[in-house]
């Protein structure tokens, strides 16, 4: 019952939601993008079907498919950070309700395991199922077949959710899956493929309606969702009871700001944005770990992204991932609009920080892709020329969106948290920070050369950089145009 009456809730909070009636073009978005990774996955099952069948003639496909079990659990283990929420970011409104913390905690992690999203794979193992297993085991074969990899997928949720648990708690959990996958890996290569041949007898005892697997299976599920649970409840109660820390901090005030006058404070306001509140500091901190793993893989792999392309992606990538942040500009500053609004041009001299400070963290990528520049993986004239390409047409794009945002983002919750879903402009915007610069090279490339294009994205960038004081400028002015509607939307949705 109370299962029933959270999905209620759940459904009336969207419908209920300010943005549920504009967002028409992100739903949109949303279904095409569900759509076409349908038909992909569809496409795909049958492709490797009949590729396993030439390429391993010894095999049957099935076995070939389950020894890669493992690669696709943590490829949907990783799809889970961006697209499913934790039960303790949606508990919150229930805590302070004459409801059993227990029981609700219950309910959230059934109703987690029961989701839709732990069958997405079987639009790629049905079919899979139906072309190599049929003819074999029939179609009793199939449905423990899929009932095995459902099992799988809700044992990956549950780790998820512990993985999650701790990473929003302390950022240095992190290393917890990182280590896991990594001895996975090492027991894999070094030891004659131990996790490959487990996985294949796990999916052959699935297949043949093995109870053992089955029965392990659900084991290792229960276990795991009764470790979440206890720590879900750990942190829970913590928070309920948590007493105000009043140790004496040291809290930097960026004083070597003061001599730039309001543009300073504004400067110190960002820099306090980004790095004192939980969002501003994931997506930092997950853009920068980013970058480093790109550029770990270009300076150390030879034949990943070694060609034009593949770096033109990867640059890309990196000098856009932090600007990124800019797709919520003036969402943040929803929570406090009305106090800025008080100050006479007070939004110009913001907008015109908030370029100094993205234009300095531009820097960071630059410096961080130095070691594939020193390894020859990538030349410094083209990474110099995509850091003047995003400080400045991408940014002049990203820009844009101060005109257009009016959600307010909660500073303290996490990127899948409440309104952060991307508005017609957000999504349109977004794709275009990632894959122009991509596309633009493409096309010059060819017509001038590698080396004459990075010249022109480099003259390109610094035009846009000396014409920074107008394009802000006309951006504030239409904001100001807009600014009842605006706050408006802001007010509405905190």
């Amino acid at each position: 019952m109370l299962l029933l009456d959270l999905r209620k809730h759940q459904k009336l909070a969207n419908k209920r939601h300010p943005s549920f009636e504009q967002n028409r073009f992100g739903k949109f978005f949303l279904y095409f993008g569900v759509i076409f990774w349908i038909a992909y996955l569809i496409f795909a099952s049958i492709l490797l079907s009949f590729l396993f069948e030439d390429i391993f003639p010894n095999m049957e496909p099935y076995h070939i498919m389950n020894q890669g079990l493992i690669y696709i659990m943590i490829i949907d283990f990783l799809s889970r950070f961006a697209l499913q929420r934790t039960p303790a970011q949606e508990m919150k409104p229930y805590l302070l309700l004459p409801i059993k913390k227990n029981k609700l905690l219950n309910a959230y992690l059934l109703q987690s395991g029961l989701k839709g999203y732990n069958l997405f794979w079987l639009i790629l193992f049905v079919p899979f199922a139906f072309l190599t297993l049929f003819r074999f085991y029939g179609i009793e074969g199939i449905i423990f077949y899929c009932i095995g990899i459902w099992l799988l997928m809700i044992l990956n949720n549950y780790w998820y959710l512990l993985c999650r648990l701790l990473i929003n708690e302390k950022i240095y959990f992190i290393a917890l899956p990182i280590i896991i996958y990594g001895l996975l890996g090492a027991i894999e290569f070094t030891c004659n493929h131990p996790i490959s041949t487990f996985t294949m007898n796990l999916g052959e005892g699935f297949i043949e309606g093995n109870i053992l697997p089955f029965a392990g299976t659900i084991i290792a599920i229960l276990l795991m969702a009764l470790i979440v649970r206890k720590v879900q409840t750990h942190y829970i109660y913590n928070e309920l009871s948590k007493i105000k820390d009043t140790k004496a901090k040291h809290i930097s005030e960026y004083k070597f700001l003061d001599r730039y006058g309001e543009i300073g404070e504004y400067f110190r306001l960002e820099l306090k944005l980004i790095f004192r509140n939980k969002r501003g500091k994931i997506s930092f901190r997950t853009g920068c770990l980013a970058i480093i793993m790109f550029s770990a893989i270009l300076s150390f792999d030879t034949d990943m992204y070694s060609g034009v392309s593949g770096q033109s992606f990867v640059l890309a990538y990196c000098y856009a991932i932090l600007g990124l942040m800019l797709t919520q500009i003036m969402s943040f500053e929803g929570n406090y609009l009305d106090g800025l609004m008080s100050r006479k041009e007070s939004i110009y001299n913001l907008l015109r920080a908030k370029y100094y400070f993205y234009s300095f963290v531009a820097l960071l990528p630059f410096l961080l892709l130095l070691p594939a520049v020193i390894m020859g993986k990538i030349t410094l004239l083209s990474s110099i020329a995509y850091m003047f390409l995003s400080v400045g047409p991408v940014y002049c794009m990203l820009f844009q969106l101060a005109v257009f945002n009016k959600k307010t983002v909660n500073l303290n919750e996490s990127i899948t948290g409440k309104n952060s879903g991307g508005s017609f402009y957000q999504t349109l915007l977004t794709m275009a920070a990632f894959f122009l610069p991509m596309l633009i090279n493409a096309i010059l490339s060819p017509l001038f050369g590698v080396e004459v294009t990075q010249w022109i994205f480099i003259g390109l960038g610094i035009t846009l950089i000396l014409a920074s004081p107008y394009w802000i400028k006309n951006v504030y002015n239409r904001f100001m145009k807009r600014r009842y509607e605006n706050m408006e939307g802001f007010r509405s949705s905190r």
